[in-house]
């Protein structure tokens, strides 16, 4: 069965994120890290962000796992960077709703690569691996 050109450009997309993560690494100086895992798969991340004036400053990430869960935390961390915590939150929320296969609005959220992750969906025992950087995010947030 061949797979359709959109299906290979997300998986092109995952796997660049995930063989060239963008914001790995540590944040010098202060910064909330929040630590998660996900035990079914063994997913593990910790997230560090810079939030300042309700404004995430900067985000990073460090931690091993399978090629979406690595490559979805590198999406985040560019779609967070820049972004009021209210936004930030309210993309979480919306890559939430597209993990359980609901449509989202694209004008209101500019996804970009994240979509590529859309086809998780389908595979419902890997969304805990696509929404665990999102959790840790969700959280250090509210402990800010």
């Amino acid at each position: 069965m061949a797979l359709n050109n959109l299906d290979t450009l997300y998986r092109q997309v995952i796997m660049d994120h995930y063989k060239n993560p963008k914001n790995r690494g540590n944040i010098d100086g202060d910064a909330v890290t929040i630590d998660m895992n996900n035990p079914t798969c063994g997913d593990r991340i910790q997230l560090q962000m810079q939030v300042e004036d309700g404004i995430v400053k900067d985000a990073k990430f460090d931690g091993e796992g399978c090629s979406i869960s690595m490559s979805s935390a590198s999406m985040m961390t560019q779609a967070i960077k820049g972004k009021k915590v209210e936004d930030a939150i309210n993309m979480s929320h919306a890559f939430s709703n597209m993990m359980l296969g609901n449509e989202i609005d694209t004008e209101e959220f500019d996804l970009e690569d994240i979509e590529a992750l859309q086809g998780v969906a389908k595979f419902p025992a890997r969304i805990k691996c696509a929404t665990l950087a999102w959790k840790a995010m969700e959280k250090g947030v509210q402990e800010d």
